[in-house]
């Protein structure tokens, strides 16, 4: 038996904000995008593996408002679990990031204790994350 991942979403409260970060940015491509009861989800991969998609979609697309609400203020706070990503030219990657605009540098390219040499920062939405030198 072979199991493999297929997509990781990701919430964001501006999906234009997003996929300005996510595709201009770090140079993802869209896939696809679908518009739905007012709310979008945008289907993105990288070049590398593109068999992985990253979904970028609202807090309350598919939701209740309840639900959607506590989603909505975990992802203001920046209190959803991060994204980890992986550069081939980690100072490039971060330093087009870092300038991005809503982007918010957490910590600078380092080498880390537990063996990779990465750095941190948030999403326009707030999302925690981190890329690695490859």
């Amino acid at each position: 038996m072979t199991v493999s991942i297929s997509a990781v979403h990701v919430l964001v409260d501006d999906p234009d904000a997003a996929l300005v970060f996510y595709r201009d940015t770090l140079g993802l491509t869209v896939r696809n995008e679908v518009e739905h009861d007012g709310f979008r989800w945008i289907t993105l991969t990288t070049k590398s593996q593109p068999e992985i998609q990253i979904v970028l979609s609202q807090p309350h697309a598919g939701r209740s408002k309840e639900d959607g609400d506590t989603l909505a203020a975990l992802l203001a706070k920046g209190e959803l679990r991060p994204l980890h990503f992986r550069s081939d030219d980690l100072d490039a990657t971060f330093e087009a990031v870092a300038g991005a605009a809503g982007a918010e540098v957490l910590q600078e390219p380092a080498s880390q204790p537990w063996g990779v040499r990465d750095g941190a920062v948030r999403d326009p939405a707030g999302n925690f994350f981190r890329i690695e030198q490859s």
